[in-house]
């Protein structure tokens, strides 16, 4: 494959930079949307600007698009009769696969998991008394099924008659899984800190950190200004801010993800004429995601994931964005739906060709990291001078750091 060819020439080395630990901001402004905002035209030209300003930084037939997923209590804690602390990162549903149906769940479902100690629990079952909100109370039990890579499968369970559900609990009973990055435990003040505003579907166990800085007034500003907002999910997975530990991208295997998508707004994708822009690199994997699988369906292809390396396989059909649209809509059309479900692994590295996002709202991300090759791809390789001017200018970087306009 010509395309994946060309991959083995990008050698992850060249994606990092020196980041000061200082600059990794550990929480946010008291006033979320007064953070800076690095704009980078289409020409390449860098200006300073604050975040409430981006109402006015937009143009008034843009659309904006952004990831209503909610960051999930997802770190659970469990101490065992011998007085060990173990650790349940809650990662994907197993049973039921369905994340709606597994939080709606009132007796039991199976999770894939990170276990922390993990030999301290080889076998046998841990348990935790919790309280929900409405003061009734359950005991959670947690079996160990199976092991997956390095993860394992664990079964949840509590007394159906108390009719709590698996929601409830987790909220009841975890934490907010704050990124390893900030050095720091979880505060109480991250419960709301790590939720973008307009966050509603459960399911992510990291932020969508670009929407972060978004508030009711900004949100004001841009319905004022004409700008139509929409929103698409993607659940944000464990995998998403870590760095590339190997020599050559072509080497890195993605995590999946979940996404779903409306009807209504592919439709409208098929027809629109306003310029997209994408809040965050989570809806840019969304978007982009959503065209492949228009094209997988135009070519019969099952419609379950995106391939990692499948934008750039020779054999694919390569359609216009109205025609992958079309076909996708098409597809639900007979399917009988009136939402696409699907899982993306794409990877978005310089030479990937954009076809739905036409700007990007972004935060400074790690170095040697899968986000930083795709604002890469974006930038036609200029990343380094915007981050060489955000390191000089003393902006803030990571999740609770200051946001970038790429247009």
């Amino acid at each position: 494959m010509k395309y994946l060819m060309k991959l083995h020439d990008i050698n992850i080395e060249d994606y990092n930079y020196p980041l000061p630990a200082e600059r990794i901001a550990s929480h946010p402004l008291a006033e979320r949307d007064e953070c800076k905002l690095l704009v980078r035209d289409g020409q390449g030209v860098i200006t300073d600007h604050l975040f409430t300003d981006l109402p006015g930084l937009l143009e008034p037939d843009s659309m904006l698009i952004y990831n209503n997923t909610r960051v999930i209590n997802a770190r659970v804690r469990f101490r065992k009769t011998s007085g060990a602390l173990i650790e349940v990162f809650c990662l994907e549903p197993v049973q039921p696969a369905d994340y709606e149906r597994s939080f709606a769940s009132t007796d039991g479902c199976s999770w894939l998991c990170f276990v922390g100690n993990s030999k301290r629990w080889k076998d046998g079952e841990l348990q935790l008394e919790v309280s929900v909100a409405d003061g009734t109370t359950v005991v959670l039990t947690a079996v160990r099924e199976q092991k997956r890579g390095n993860a394992s499968v664990v079964r949840f369970s509590w007394d159906a008659a108390a009719g709590v559900t698996f929601s409830q609990i987790i909220d009841a009973a975890g934490e907010i899984p704050i990124p390893p990055y900030l050095n720091r435990g979880t505060e109480e003040t991250d419960s709301s800190d790590y939720q973008t505003v307009y966050s509603h579907i459960e399911g992510s166990v990291a932020a969508p950190t670009a929407g972060l800085h978004f508030t009711p007034r900004v949100l004001d500003g841009i319905d004022a200004s004409g700008i139509v907002r929409r929103e698409l999910t993607l659940h944000v997975g464990a995998g998403t801010f870590q760095p590339v530990k190997t020599a050559t991208v072509n080497e890195h295997e993605m995590h999946s993800e979940f996404i779903s998508v409306s009807r209504e707004l592919i439709e409208e994708l098929a027809r629109t004429e306003r310029r997209v822009i994408a809040v965050g690199t989570t809806s840019v994997r969304t978007l982009e995601s959503i065209y492949h699988l228009g094209c997988m369906a135009a070519a019969g292809m099952p419609l379950d994931e995106v391939g990692q390396w499948y934008p750039y396989d020779d054999n694919h059909p390569r359609l216009s964005r109205k025609e992958a649209m079309e076909a996708l809509a098409a597809y639900l059309d007979k399917a009988g739906m009136d939402r696409l479900v699907a899982s993306t692994r794409i990877i978005i590295v310089p030479g990937y060709e954009f076809k739905v996002v036409e700007g990007m709202v972004t935060n400074f991300h790690q170095p040697s990291s899968t986000l930083l090759l795709l604002v890469s791809a974006f930038t036609k390789g200029d990343w380094r001078a915007m981050y060489t001017h955000a390191l000089d200018g003393d902006y803030r970087f990571l999740s609770y750091g200051d946001a970038s306009l790429l247009l």
